[in-house]
């Protein structure tokens, strides 16, 4: 696995019932190699406050996390600001032991915002870098985002959409 790009192990012997807390603060280069792999244009702040908690195995992870983007505008590739402030609930579990790659697994809701550790070391670095990428709008749009799309020859939904096509069907004659 490659090295993370913003990385902050704990180790699981330092946590216990008594909550830890602590700030992620991403530098520079760190949230250059973010936002070369979150496709950004630019993140120019992230930061979390953030709170653990060991209960055996199971850590859970609460705090806020906030940035500062500049995403593409998915039709322009114009300038997009992004301004995220959210909260974080992750749980860590021990990995699930090895099974066949081939085996199908069913998540229930309650796995969703489940990572697993090694037995030894969480990576919150990671977690926070996922919830980054999960925050970020997926199509970012600039206020010239349809100008730029129509002269494209994008149709809008109302016009490409099912009921266009039905409304040019009316008043046809039928035969």
């Amino acid at each position: 696995m490659a090295e993370a790009e913003l990385s902050r192990p704990i180790r699981l012997d330092t946590l216990g019932e008594t909550p830890r807390s602590f700030v992620v603060a991403a530098g520079e280069s760190e949230r250059e190699a973010l936002a070369r792999r979150f496709g950004l244009l630019a993140l120019d702040s992230l930061s979390a406050e953030l709170s653990l908690i060991r209960d055996g195995e199971l850590v859970t992870l609460t705090g806020r996390m906030v940035a500062q983007a500049t995403q593409a505008c998915v039709a322009s590739g114009a300038p997009v600001p992004a301004v995220i402030d959210e909260p974080l609930v992750l749980l860590f579990r021990a990995a699930p032991p090895a099974s066949d790659p081939d085996e199908e697994i069913e998540l229930g809701e309650a796995d969703l915002d489940v990572l697993f550790h090694d037995g030894a070391v969480i990576e919150v670095g990671e977690a926070v870098a996922q919830s980054l990428a999960l925050a970020l709008d997926p199509y970012p749009r600039a206020p010239d985002a349809e100008a730029a799309l129509r002269e494209a020859g994008v149709k809008s939904e109302a016009e490409a959409g099912p009921f266009a096509a039905l409304a040019t069907l009316k008043g046809k004659p039928k035969g």
